[in-house]
């Protein structure tokens, strides 16, 4: 079961990940952004697709391990994954409000990628 949690995951960050090297606008397009400029589209290619595969591989990584090292990267990625639905809560509260999707699909969806990781760390 573990490794089926990494996996899912995984999955979702190098889905993110590719997506984001491919096709940058269409990735934050779904946000009210617009990705005109060059070095905007060079900052999501960096931010949502690089971090995206390499937060993809090192799960992989994990996943074939089972020791403290293992522990320590799922806690790692389950805390960067609780800290963006964070920042979506302090957004909830500082601005108006949104549409359920995305904004509250991506909460949900941080959420439970990182209770998926800690069930397993």
């Amino acid at each position: 079961m573990p490794v089926i949690f990494i996996s899912i995951t995984a999955l979702f960050f190098l889905g993110m990940g590719v997506y984001a090297l491919a096709a940058p606008a269409a990735v934050v397009r779904p946000f009210g952004i617009r990705l005109q400029d060059p070095a905007a589209r060079y900052e999501v290619r960096a931010v949502y697709g690089g971090f995206g595969v390499a937060m993809a591989g090192i799960l992989v990584f994990a996943a074939t391990r089972d020791d403290s090292l293992r522990t320590g990267i799922l806690v790692t990625v389950a805390v960067a994954l609780a800290g963006m639905a964070v920042g979506r809560a302090v957004a909830a509260v500082l601005e108006e409000r949104t549409s359920f999707y995305p904004n509250w699909v991506f909460f949900l969806v941080e959420l439970v990628g990182a209770g998926l990781l800690l069930a397993v760390a």
